[in-house]
């Protein structure tokens, strides 16, 4: 089998074997012109002083300087870097919105963006349920300027055959693609030298896809609690159907002989592995149920201790943060409280109108008083907690958004970026601070007033990716299929496990 390979952009070191990729083109990270409205939102453009210099916008309602702190912070990001990933819970920077925080949130909240832009969920497609694109030139081909410095090092798949069918996506024809998996995320390393040097580190991240249903998931969960069965404590526990999602296997399928869970902790530990004795992050990001598995693998990696590296004399502990957007609950309280004492950094955006973020768990969860009690003794099997700390935000504050009744809209991703695009704190004016294309809005909703003139839905492969072959015939072309997984996938595998084996037993001593 053919191995993942990836061209880094370093002298050091024979690159380790990554994947290879095409993608189409879609500008997510380069602003474009917002001068696409036939009218302004204020009759008056405002200008607002960042760094000394002036921007004007058009789109801008009128502030005043006194209620809007909109400053740059002058630190270079690979000094304070450890801050933004979390290891103080984010304190003081989130009201007032810290411009580095803000830009790295939707920096990580476009990596789960392109797990929708690069999945095929068309049904008449015999690769339904597919990434569209290899991986060499993934972030290149989506016209993702800002992420080209990272390179994807695998693709994840799960099988479809669990109990959970709003989720995953399956052709209507006969011949597919695959039987059994869906395509469900990537592991990304940052290759460029010089974006290691702006962060601070070398930066691992895990994206993982979200449900391209919306909400029709929520109907599957059954409020069921299982056993983490990742540690020898029985009263961790996690949602039944997320568990599923990340444990379960088929043999018979070449992309799920192992499990989403064996792929993303096979691939972290071949990394670290690679990179051992540099300044290392290791970052997870989803958007909806994706959410979940962001928190579920965040919580997996740190308690198999995979981000604990031995130097000689000294022992140093991997930072690892979760960028969460509209999650639900994923576990019980004391998998919340394990997620804490593990050191687990996650920042959950949500918009206040969504439904996801409260569910499961609407009966008992941590905004009860009580949950403890419940939950320890009278063992109430519908406990939920959230993990980590909460950005809220609103979106009848943004001036760009039309009023809907349709709950798509307030749960979509690029909403959510939008939204922190414009926060600057609690009780704060709504002004965009990156000017981020708004149009991005719409790609997958009609969220947008229509006084902007952006057309909902707009996101589509040209001519539904059909193209004209040598004969002049309009075909599907054949698309080239990437590596079920890595040849050393089993031997990273056996390494987690003799590794944690072997804690248990120091630990015993």
């Amino acid at each position: 089998m053919a191995s993942l390979r990836l061209a880094f952009n370093t002298q050091k070191r024979t690159p380790p074997p990554l994947s290879k990729g095409l993608l189409p083109r879609y500008n997510l990270n380069k602003p474009k012109s917002l001068f696409l409205l036939n009218k302004a939102f204020s009759p008056n453009s405002t200008t607002l002083k960042i760094k000394g210099s002036s921007v004007s916008s058009a789109l801008t309602p009128q502030l005043n300087e006194s209620t809007l702190v909109n400053e740059e912070d002058e630190r270079p990001l690979s000094e304070i870097w450890k801050e933004i990933q979390g290891c103080n819970d984010w304190e003081g920077l989130l009201d007032p919105m810290n411009s580095h925080l803000r830009k790295e949130i939707i920096r990580y909240g476009e990596f789960a963006q392109a797990s929708y832009d690069s999945f095929d969920f068309d049904p008449h497609s015999k690769y339904c349920g597919s990434c569209k694109y290899r991986g060499a030139q993934f972030f290149e081909k989506l016209d993702m300027q800002g992420h080209v410095n990272y390179q994807i090092s695998r693709y994840l798949y799960a099988t479809s055959n669990i109990n959970l069918p709003n989720f995953f996506q399956k052709s209507k024809l006969s011949r597919v693609w695959s039987t059994h998996a869906n395509w469900m995320g990537y592991v990304a390393v940052t290759t460029n030298e010089e974006e290691i040097k702006r962060l601070g580190r070398r930066d691992i991240v895990v994206a993982w896809r979200g449900t391209v249903t919306y909400l029709e998931w929520i109907y599957d969960l059954k409020d069921i609690l299982c056993v983490a069965n990742f540690t020898n404590d029985p009263s961790i526990k996690i949602e039944l159907g997320f568990y599923d999602l990340y444990t379960k296997k088929e043999n018979s399928c070449k992309y799920c002989t192992f499990s989403a869970r064996e792929q993303v902790l096979a691939e972290i530990k071949r990394l670290l592995d690679y990179y051992r004795g540099e300044e290392i992050s290791i970052t997870i990001t989803g958007h909806s149920l994706g959410a979940a598995l962001a928190t579920l693998s965040a919580y997996d990696i740190a308690e198999m201790r995979l981000n604990y590296m031995d130097d000689g004399e000294y022992r140093t502990r991997i930072p690892i943060t979760v960028f969460s957007f509209s999650g639900p609950r994923v576990g019980n309280l004391k998998f919340k409280e394990r997620c804490d004492e593990l050191g687990v950094k996650v920042l959950r955006v949500i918009n206040v109108h969504d439904k996801v973020p409260t569910v499961p768990g609407i009966i008992a969860n941590e905004k009860l008083q009580f949950q403890r009690y419940i939950e320890d003794k009278m063992s109430f099997p519908w406990s939920y907690a959230h993990v980590g700390v909460e950005l809220a935000l609103d979106h009848t504050h943004s001036p760009f958004l039309q009023p809907t009744k349709d709950l798509g809209c307030a749960h979509n991703l690029e909403a959510h970026l939008h939204l922190v695009d414009g926060y600057h704190g609690k009780g704060q004016r709504f002004c965009l601070a990156t000017k981020r294309d708004i149009a991005l809005v719409n790609k997958s909703c009609d969220f947008l007033r229509r006084e902007y003139g952006v057309p909902p839905y707009w996101r589509q492969d040209e001519n539904k990716g059909m193209v004209r072959n040598a004969d002049g015939r309009w075909v599907l072309p054949e698309r080239p299929r990437a590596d079920a997984y890595p040849a050393d996938t089993a031997h990273h595998v056996e390494q987690v496990l003799k590794n944690i084996a072997g804690s248990s037993q120091m630990e015993a001593l």
